[in-house]
């Protein structure tokens, strides 16, 4: 049965926008709420006012540049990158006229998305929740919740081209003044990952720092499991490990991040330039614990550090 034609022009004059994610349609559950949210604050509801193509890399990154191109081929207005530098720098790739919004984890400037910070000056601006900066201070506060000097693993994804050997170096100091030694365990599959933590394990590693990752996060519930089995404390990035079982986190707040680039979308949509909006950096950092999984791994959450988090899973 044929459409009214007045339906038919209406559903044709709905812009379409790319959604493209180095993680999993699992994964990014909680961002795509958020962007959904940001887009509707502006007036651009999914499905009546905008229809969103969304692509999954799955955590194989070197999927991204033809995702990317199926979405130029589908003439999108515009695409919203997720999951670090490699996503956005695979859309800016393609495209030197779509308006590209990133969600990074590290400074647009310093990978060339961006000229600056206040003005971006090209196709692109986003948002970054400088997730590697503070890696110093998520060794700081796994180290409070350990007895004494010890080894801490860091498990690193050797794709994320944010996490330099220079930033690495930095939270091995970190840990240093705290007493620690640290061992650098390197993967970027799923089927490495328990060899991956095999050898945390025969390190003697007493804690593991789980480093920004969206392949870590594709497979946040087999990471999850696997600290668990070898009742590893683990401290993560993001506090969706944490709502499954993980330990700790501290980082950026995931409905703060993408809901701004929603935001950002709507704003673009209605005439504005990316070069013009400046990247947005994060207002609030939370420090989220599982309380039910530091009583299952034996551990003594110091009073101070309760009265620091500002959520605790019980």
């Amino acid at each position: 049965m044929l459409r009214p034609f007045a339906v038919r022009a209406q559903q044709q004059s709905v812009p379409v926008i790319g959604y493209l994610s180095a993680r999993s349609a699992e994964a990014d559950g909680p961002m795509l709420a958020a962007f959904r949210q940001g887009l509707a604050d502006t007036g651009y509801v999914e499905g009546r006012d905008v229809r969103i193509e969304i692509r999954f890399a799955d955590g194989q990154y070197n999927r991204l540049p033809a995702l990317m191109e199926n979405l130029v081929a589908q003439k999108v207005a515009a695409v919203m990158t997720a999951g670090g530098v490699v996503p956005a720098a695979a859309a800016k790739a393609a495209t030197a006229t779509i308006p590209i919004v990133f969600g990074i984890a590290d400074d647009p400037v310093r990978y060339g998305l961006v000229e600056s910070m206040n003005r971006p000056g090209r196709n692109l601006t986003g948002v970054t929740s400088f997730q590697t900066v503070v890696m110093e201070k998520q060794i700081g506060l796994l180290s409070e919740l350990l007895r004494g000097p010890s080894m801490i693993a860091l498990l690193v994804d050797s794709q994320m081209v944010e996490l330099s050997d220079t930033q690495i170096a930095k939270v091995q100091k970190a840990a240093a003044a705290n007493g620690h030694q640290t061992i650098v365990v390197r993967t970027d599959n799923d089927s490495t990952l328990d060899a991956a933590f095999a050898e945390i394990v025969r390190s003697k590693a007493a804690a593991l720092l789980v480093c920004a990752s969206p392949f870590f996060l594709t497979q946040s519930k087999h990471i999850v499991e696997l600290a668990a089995r070898h009742a590893l404390p683990a401290m993560y990035w993001r506090r969706e490990p944490v709502d499954g079982g993980g330990l700790v986190s501290y980082g950026s707040n995931t409905f703060e991040v993408y809901h701004q680039a929603g935001v950002y979308f709507g704003r673009i949509l209605k005439g504005e330039k990316p070069e013009t909006l400046p990247v947005v950096q994060p207002t609030k950092f939370e420090l989220v614990l599982n309380l039910k999984t530091a009583k299952a791994l034996g551990l003594e959450i110091p009073h101070t550090f309760l009265a620091r988090a500002d959520e605790v899973i019980e």
